[in-house]
């Protein structure tokens, strides 16, 4: 069933005999990109932070709430940069790397296995961002580019590190800048052949995914060889343009060559490629070294670019379902603001994410949380504590990292170019990460955090219980508890039905004031070791529950 359906059910928004058909359609979201106007309350708060943030705490929940939408939006879309270079932290025989040093630019030596460890080092360190956000979109946005601009199987870890720079230097910028700078990126390059395009044999790999899934996208086949947006003679003459390029410094040993791209203009097709009728018959003519950014000029010269673009925020934002009202609503509104901008992301951004489409209630708890979405948030909600010692941190960052792989979700390692199959794989979409490998390894994952936490290189990276619940709003009151505890954790809060059943998780069926009395007297008595284990085990238990229930699994 279509979860915009359950929750119509859920809220009573469909008549009793529209709940006891099969399938129902859910009622429609007829709202657009009207700025929304409603009460700004804590549960506006969490959904916007859940959607744009990793686990957000109550504490940023009620940072939010008294913030106001308008200026949580200004926090969120607030670009904070790149971050520190990885370091090698654990490679004492790197002869051009010392212990504490980055070695993004430093060239390889074969008589020592330096490969290895950057290889790690940068999964660590790219795990490490996700959990470092500061109340900014920027992780998220990092997370959807690499999705977008998919580069996977790339041995050489410099070179993903300079591809993840370009993706962080464009994440919050613009879109056709954006483009230009991946199609020439040495990553990019070697991914998709563009270093093997030349003028005597062109190689098509990166023009069909440039129109495919970077820019314009096909659209519904309309004759051999013609989609509704390009046709394989388009694909076929840019070719032709994008010929010459090259990627310079893999896997060298030379201190003088940087990881970088190059033109070579023997290499390059210097003939006029002429477009088809999709791209108004544009001639380019030879342009040397710049005429890929004409070749990008004339493609988003088409207002489908924009239109492509919003749907992919739109499904990673808000939910995958684009039905016609969503199209003429949303959709091409958003693409409207970004054509005026000039292709620039944050204006579109933040027109979705100040909507009232946005906060429709039926947006809420829809999506199925992402692999690192669903281990982030429970670890950052949670406020577990993180090793902060370099190499403990790195250790266990690196452990994170291999978590990954059973859930489906490795970055880095990307099923195809067309990324990961939640994202655009009809009709699952979301549901796609939850299956019978998938479900026990989020189960075994949550109850580490909940109970036995993660002790690696001499750090125990847990949880701690007593200090989590002292920062809510009242931990005396066992229903308040629970309600501050959803609020964090669930993306629609709990029912009193859920209330009463998680009651019997922290306090197993025991009058509500048996909690109180407990919790009021291990304040009084700190050092009593048995009264302080017992209300950890009950909160432990609880969160364990909660954790386990499908309302954690989506945001």
């Amino acid at each position: 069933m279509d979860r915009r359906a359950t929750l119509s059910t859920f809220f009573g928004l469909r008549s009793e005999s529209e709940s006891q058909s099969y399938a129902p359609a859910p009622r429609p979201i007829n709202a657009g990109l009207e700025p929304f106007t409603g009460t700004w309350t804590k549960e506006h708060a969490a959904h916007l932070l859940r959607r744009t943030m990793y686990g957000p705490t109550f504490a940023q929940i009620n940072l939010s709430t008294n913030a106001g939408l308008q200026a949580t939006l200004d926090q969120l879309l607030m670009d904070p940069g790149n971050p520190a270079a990885p370091l090698n932290l654990i490679n004492e025989e790197d002869p051009n790397v010392p212990i504490g040093q980055t070695w993004v630019d430093a060239p390889y030596v074969w008589n020592v296995d330096v490969l290895d460890y950057r290889n790690r080092s940068l999964r660590a360190w790219f795990m490490d961002n996700t959990l470092t956000q500061e109340g900014s979109i920027f992780q998220k946005m990092i997370l959807f580019w690499h999705n977008h601009f998919v580069v996977s199987d790339v041995d050489d870890p410099k070179y993903a590190y300079q591809y993840l720079t370009v993706i962080g230097n464009n994440a919050l910028g613009n879109f056709k800048q954006f483009v230009k700078d991946i199609t020439i990126n040495p990553a990019m390059l070697r991914y998709l052949n563009g270093n093997q395009n030349r003028n005597v044999a062109p190689n098509e790999n990166y023009a069909r995914e440039l129109l495919e899934l970077f820019t314009i996208g096909k659209g519904p086949l309309i004759g051999p060889g013609d989609y509704t947006n390009y046709t394989e003679e388009d694909i076929s003459e840019i070719a032709k343009v994008l010929t010459g390029w090259v990627d310079r410094g893999f896997f060298t040993q030379d201190a003088n060559q940087a990881v970088e791209s190059e033109f070579l203009s023997f290499w390059h097709d210097t003939s006029s490629k002429t477009l088809t009728s999709k791209f108004n018959n544009a001639v380019i003519t030879n342009n040397g070294e710049q005429e890929y950014a004409d070749l990008i000029d004339i493609i988003f010269e088409q207002d489908e670019v924009s239109r492509f673009i919003c749907r992919k925020l739109y499904r990673y934002f808000v939910y995958y379902l684009i039905d016609d009202t969503v199209e003429q609503n949303v959709i091409e509104p958003m693409a409207q603001i970004m054509r005026d901008n000039d292709y620039d992301i944050v204006p579109a951004l933040r027109a979705l994410l100040e909507s009232e489409h946005f906060f429709d209630e039926l947006n809420r708890g829809v999506m199925i949380k992402n692999p690192i979405d669903f281990i982030n948030g429970a670890m950052k909600s949670l406020e577990m504590d993180i090793a902060t010692d370099p190499l403990q941190r790195y250790s266990f960052m690196l452990q994170y990292s291999w978590m990954l792989g059973p859930l489906q979700m490795t970055p880095f390692l990307m099923p195809s170019v067309a990324g990961w199959p939640a994202y655009y794989q009809e009709p699952a979409y979301y549901r796609i990460w939850i299956n019978s490998v998938t479900l026990p390894y989020r189960q075994n994952i949550t109850d580490a955090i909940a109970w036995a936490g993660f002790d690696v290189a001499g750090h125990f990276n847990a949880i701690n219980p007593l200090e989590l619940i002292a920062t809510l709003s009242d931990p005396y009151d066992p229903n308040t508890l629970i309600e501050d505890l959803a609020l964090v954790l669930f993306p629609n809060g709990v029912t009193p039905a859920q209330v009463d059943f998680l009651k019997t998780a922290l306090i197993f069926g025991l009058p509500d004031f048996e909690w109180t009395t407990e919790y009021a007297n291990y304040i009084a008595n700190p050092d009593d070791t048995n009264l302080e284990n017992s209300v950890t085990v009950k909160v432990r238990n609880l969160i364990r529950t909660m954790l386990y229930l499908s309302e954690f699994y989506l945001s």
